[in-house]
């Protein structure tokens, strides 16, 4: 990888150690570009029928983007606003009865909680909470869906997806934190349903996201949500079907502009090469983690140079023996890097005057570093440095 070009993508690298796309990413050149020149062909041209034709042909090339990052096919996959657009979809298109029970954990973002609160709210469905490295021992008789994030927003933690995937159970992940962060390929991971974010780590606009749903669930969830956009025959009237594919799960409406923003980042990323990306995003977040420890701040759910796990209150830390690269709860390869903060909002605030963007996590004295490909030293030099003072 040509690290330093990728870098100069980024405009905003110029002026801030940005390091928050866990938050949002950030925006590259060429996806701006990509919008604008859209939008002025609109405003030159019109939205008559060409227009349409184009947001189909932009959507058919979106959809085909992340579909391949995730090792899926075309059809399995939905356009979406945002992950929890996507989970919403999951989780009421399931239609479970009362008393019928979903598993998640206690690392979820609100996201993710939001949407089962309301199946507990309008359906009775009990929603039961385990600790995030219990959960599969957690799976009962009772429980119909395991909802859980792929890669912890708090912790960076990976789920334990192959000991769920075991359980028989289907697996809804919360991929806000993955796609585009680590390799993903939902195969691997068994899950049922992969919903995940188009403006975190894939660097594209806000409104924009992705579901991918197996095909043995597909035909399993109902869809209340039904428009233009995915419907198969939509001049049918009452009598029109949904497509058969994902695409029934697409998102009722996303502007031409939105599409080609999304699909510029991701191809500038794509360009890079998506195996590059993932490993020096990793590298780099692993060397934050050692040098944080080293000046004496406690890394939250790493495993360290030091040998140990530098966090095991949240939840548990799921070590095993052998250190380093045997263990899926520690979180070793991902790309958070969460770390203990006397005052995480002020420190926040404090760094942010400083021009180093990263997060806090409400209710924990804990701030989060989000560490990308597009990073360099000099960022991680001026986040150490700025702590020290």
């Amino acid at each position: 990888m040509n690290a330093p070009a990728l870098r100069e993508q980024f405009p905003v690298l110029r002026h801030l150690a940005y390091l928050n796309a866990g938050t949002d990413g950030p925006l590259p050149r060429a996806a701006v570009q990509a919008a604008t020149e859209e939008l002025q062909r609109e405003a030159e041209e019109g939205r008559a029928g060409r227009h349409f034709e184009r947001r189909g042909e932009l959507n058919r090339s979106l959809r085909g983007a992340y579909a391949s990052l995730l090792g899926c096919a075309a059809e399995d996959l939905a356009l979406t606003t945002c992950t929890t657009e996507g989970l919403a979809v999951v989780l009421g298109g399931l239609q479970l009865a009362r008393g019928e029970e979903i598993l998640t954990s206690d690392e979820e973002h609100p996201g993710l909680l939001g949407a089962l609160a309301a199946e507990r709210d309008l359906r009775g469905v009990t929603v039961r909470t385990a600790p995030w490295s219990e959960l599969p021992a957690a799976v009962g008789p009772r429980t119909r869906l395991v909802a859980v994030s792929h890669v912890s927003w708090q912790t960076g933690r990976f789920a334990p997806t192959a000991e769920l995937a075991d359980t028989g159970v289907p697996v809804l992940l919360d991929g806000a934190q993955g796609v585009g962060a680590v390799p993903t390929d939902v195969h691997a991971l068994r899950c049922a349903a992969y919903a995940g974010a188009g403006q975190k780590w894939l660097c594209g606009p806000d409104g924009t996201g992705l579901l991918y749903v197996a095909p043995e669930l597909r035909e399993q969830l109902a869809v209340a949500r039904r428009g233009y956009a995915n419907l198969a025959d939509p001049g049918a009237g009452l009598d029109a079907g949904l497509h058969a594919d994902a695409r029934r799960f697409d998102t009722l409406s996303l502007g031409a502009e939105t599409v080609a923003c999304a699909l510029g980042a991701f191809q500038v990323l794509e360009r890079a090469g998506w195996a590059r990306v993932h490993e020096r995003a990793r590298l780099l977040a692993a060397e934050l983690a050692e040098r944080l420890a080293a000046h004496g701040r406690e890394v939250v759910g790493r495993q360290t140079g030091r040998g140990q796990p530098s966090h095991t209150a949240a939840s548990g830390s799921g070590a095993r023996p052998g250190g380093v690269g045997e263990d899926p709860f520690i979180g070793h390869r991902g790309t958070l890097v969460t770390f203990a903060s006397p005052d995480p909002p002020a420190e926040r605030e404090r760094l942010a005057a400083q021009g180093i963007v990263l997060r806090d996590i409400p209710g924990r004295s804990w701030l989060r570093a989000s560490v990308g490909a597009w990073n360099d030293q000099s960022d991680l030099d001026r986040l150490l440095d700025a702590l020290e003072r």
